[in-house]
């Protein structure tokens, strides 16, 4: 593609939401390149002349950092230090109509599945040999597997299904070839996302196909770390956690998004199981694969949510302490089930429960912190920051979970190698250590 000028195309994509979107918009770097393209990602050096902006439209927050963004490019194409912008993604797929008609200096709108169209708009051919490739964003030691597109969960709250449609599994050759690619390029852990792991082979295998993938993937050479992240606790698929105790690379991890633990609400939100049937699962899980981390999400403020249903909500935080956990308000989402109620719980009571809540699990967490205290955990380091190096144990996400910080001025370790620590202090989030020679 050429612009104005007979210039060179230099794309940059600007990647905004969740862990999702990030490999999408390296599925669209690898293209680009593979196509002779120059292509960059979150490159803030104003070289760029072409902007493609992988939008989020989850909730209000996420929705208007989106929008602010786009005005951003379209500011600066305004400005001629920008020729073309072009917006993909989520927002894109539930609003491209609206934003047509009130953001028109926008070149091109796509949808979540569009990606072949928007390659052709930049003169580039989608290569299916491509496909198992894939240049990361993130350091190289560890890599996004997203396993299926689409939610078939009927969750009242949610729209993803409207942005993201119905769920279709990658076969799991591809998978397989992927993880290998990465294993090959020096990544060492693998995050599996999606937006409903547990469903994972349905559509393809007509049963649910995790714990075999997980098998699969944990006997790639090199590596390391294979993690979970978004099961859905309704059918959970019980032959996943034989697997989880049987490979040492698996983690001892799982986030598992409960959203509440009223059966009221559990019911206006159409999650398929009650509070009961919830603990039992989270009991069996920590049975069956000891020393497991959980991590969870919660939303307060759904239409109907009484005192009452929030105090089950804190009971239930307080009994089952998690190891991890993030809250959201309720956000009131067009053409969602729960757009039909009156969102009749005030912002700032919804913000209330929220922060009752943190504070909770803030207590807990730094009790749980405080048992690793002299405990010798191993560590994989993703960077060197304010005078520290900067890593996580398997019980930690990035980005999202707790770091483990070890003074850099007297201890060496290499970005993206593991090294054994041993546990001096903590604090609510964090973990301080030395490295073991």
């Amino acid at each position: 593609m050429k612009t104005k000028g007979n210039k060179k195309t230099h794309v940059n994509i600007v990647t905004l939401g969740c862990s999702k979107n990030l490999v999408d918009s390296e599925v669209i770097l690898t293209q680009l390149r593979g196509n002779g393209i120059q292509a960059s990602h979150e490159d803030a050096r104003r070289q760029a002349n072409v902007v493609i902006i992988n939008t989020c439209g989850f909730i209000e927050n996420a929705k208007q950092e989106s929008i602010d963004t786009i005005l951003k490019y379209v500011e600066a194409k305004a400005e001629g230090w920008v020729e073309k912008v072009y917006v993909t993604g989520c927002l894109s797929e539930r609003y491209r109509a609206d934003l047509e008609r009130e953001i028109p200096e926008v070149d091109a709108y796509f949808g979540t599945r569009d990606l072949p169209l928007l390659l052709k708009t930049l003169k580039a051919d989608y290569k299916h040999e491509l496909v198992g490739e894939r240049l990361l964003t993130t350091p190289r030691h560890y890599a996004y597997l997203k396993i299926s597109e689409g939610c078939d969960r009927p969750c009242s709250f949610c729209a993803i299904p409207l942005m993201r449609g119905k769920h279709v599994s990658t076969p799991m050759e591809t998978l397989i070839l992927q993880a290998k690619n990465l294993a090959k390029n020096g990544t060492k852990e693998l995050i599996l996302i999606a937006q409903d792991l547990t469903y994972y082979g349905i559509d393809l295998y007509q049963k649910r196909n995790l714990a075999e993938l997980l098998a699969q993937l944990a006997e790639i050479e090199g590596i390391e770390w294979i993690r979970l992240q978004y099961a859905f606790p309704a059918g959970f698929p019980l032959d996943i956690l034989e697997v989880m105790a049987k490979y040492p690379n698996i983690c001892k991890y799982l986030d598992i998004p409960l959203q509440h633990a009223s059966d009221k609400m559990l019911k206006l939100m159409r999650r398929g199981i009650t509070r009961q049937k919830t603990e039992q699962l989270l009991d069996t899980i920590r049975q069956k694969v000891p020393n497991i981390a959980i991590r969870t999400t919660l939303i307060v403020g759904h239409p109907q949510e009484t005192e009452e249903d929030f105090e089950q909500m804190y009971d239930f935080v307080e009994k089952m302490r998690f190891d991890r956990l993030g809250i959201f308000t309720y956000s009131h989402e067009e053409n969602t089930h729960s757009f039909s109620l009156i969102d009749d719980v005030p912002q700032e009571i919804k913000q209330e429960r929220a922060d009752e809540i943190m504070e909770l699990q803030q207590e807990i967490a730094t009790e749980l912190n405080a048992q690793k205290v002299g405990q010798t955990l191993k560590v994989l380091f993703d960077r060197k920051e304010g005078g520290y190096w900067v890593g996580r144990t398997e019980h930690d996400s990035p980005e999202v979970d707790n770091e483990v910080l070890v003074k850099a001025d007297n201890q060496y370790v290499s970005v993206g190698s593991f090294a054994q620590v041993r546990i001096t202090s903590s604090t609510e989030f964090d973990l301080f250590g030395e490295i073991l020679n």
